[in-house]
């Protein structure tokens, strides 16, 4: 005799969740809502286990936040657990109502009779390493931090082009310490003129920069000023100022962001040394033999895509990352775009390890195409080749090619 089947859809919120719980049948057997609390979770537990008898892994959940203390009390108690995009569940909405009438309870329905109905669209979740969790949160402080450091790496350019443009030709990295450090000794034209030339070679030696001499620094920071209005150059060297200690925090968080990023890759690693692979099996180290790939892409690539790495699964990859087009056809017309649905932080790792990849590895210097689509071709080829190493268990040889792959 078979075990009986439930269905159940939770519309997720901050405060409440709206549950509902569905029979084998599609009928509706109970429904609740439940607060957002340790004890609210617990209790939801303990009642789904009372619906069915015991067997909570006859208990199959549809939601649409795939993470959070929802999801993992859930998994960890037994239950299947299913995510779905909420664009996807938006349409299936429409197939039980076409007045566009929309709830938590109708939304929590919808979810637990799309899962018995087309389940296949849903995804089945599983709980992560509590490395990989963690290389995942470090991976987006880091995004995080490089961003702000950007937003006020344009604000310290900005004011320096009000009063001192002739700075801004040292270097382009203007959030760069150095630049910072040197900026401090000649924060004014007028500065600039009476500085030492010892004080600014003690500047470049203390940071190890060795593309300006003293000399030649001095001689840019010396050029013909910008003739301003009385009270600019007080107040841009102010902004500067305040802005400047932000950007110093920053570039410290980044340093040790870097390094906790290369210490969870390392952990990763000795997991994989735990299952008795030699080192030219790890998944890392096949990972890391690939053209193009840093610690930020490795990092993003095993924390937002662990999955279908670890089943090799190479379509899963392509519309991930957005390499995969879209084809639109109807009639006469047929028209190939580019994939918006995907991962923006899997599209910009794989942006990044094709531009590095066309650099350093011969055959992915793609010929004949715009430099989007060269690079889209690139960031395929390298998801195929590297599915295909970590099938066979290989580290990466400039003898592969377009021709040799193998998506199977």
């Amino acid at each position: 005799m078979m075990a009986e089947r439930w269905l159940v859809g939770i519309d997720w919120a901050t405060e409440k969740h709206q549950v509902c719980v569905l029979d084998a049948d599609g009928e509706l057997v109970a429904e609740k809502q439940v607060p957002h609390s340790g004890s609210g979770i617990a209790d939801l537990c303990s009642w789904l286990e009372e619906i069915a008898k015991g067997q909570l892994e006859n208990v199959h959940v549809a939601i649409e936040v795939p993470h959070g203390a929802v999801v993992e009390m859930l998994i960890d108690r037994g239950t299947m657990v299913y995510a779905i995009n909420p664009k996807q569940l938006d349409r299936f909405r429409d197939r039980f109502t076409v007045a566009g009438a929309k709830d938590d309870r109708r939304d929590a329905w919808v979810l637990a009779d799309s899962l018995r109905t087309d389940q296949r669209c849903f995804k089945h979740l599983e709980i992560d390493s509590p490395v990989l969790i963690e290389l995942r949160e470090w991976s987006r402080m880091t995004e995080d931090l490089q961003q702000e450091r950007i937003r006020l790496g344009n604000r310290v350019r900005q004011q320096l082009r009000r009063y001192y443009p002739q700075m801004l030709e040292l270097n382009d990295d203007v959030a760069a310490d150095w630049f910072l450090s040197l900026w401090e000794k000649a924060p004014t034209p007028a500065t600039a003129a009476r500085v030492q030339k010892a004080t600014v070679a003690a500047v470049l030696k203390r940071h190890r920069i060795r593309r300006h001499d003293a000399a030649s620094a001095l001689k840019i920071l010396r050029q013909e000023p910008l003739k301003v209005s009385p009270g600019t150059v007080a107040a841009a060297t102010a902004h500067i100022g305040s802005v400047a200690d932000r950007v110093r925090l920053v570039n410290q968080q980044l340093k040790q962001a870097h390094r906790r990023l290369d210490e969870l890759c390392d952990q990763l690693l000795e997991e994989e040394d735990d299952s008795g692979l030699t080192s030219e099996q790890r998944d890392i180290s096949i990972l890391r033999s690939l053209p193009g790939i840093g610690r930020i892409v490795l990092a993003t690539l095993l924390a937002e895509a662990s999955q279908p790495f670890t089943a090799r699964d190479y379509h899963a990859l392509r519309m991930l990352t957005g390499v995969a087009p879209i084809t639109k056809r109807s009639g006469k017309s047929c028209r190939v775009e580019m994939r918006h649905a995907c991962n923006p932080r899997l599209r910009n790792a794989m942006y990044h390890w094709a531009r590095v990849a066309v650099q350093r590895d011969p055959i992915s210097r793609a010929r004949g195409h715009s430099y989007a689509r060269a690079l889209r071709s690139v960031s395929d080829r390298l998801l195929c080749v590297a599915c295909s190493m970590l099938r066979n268990r290989t580290l990466f040889a400039p003898q592969h090619s377009l021709n040799s792959r193998s998506v199977a």
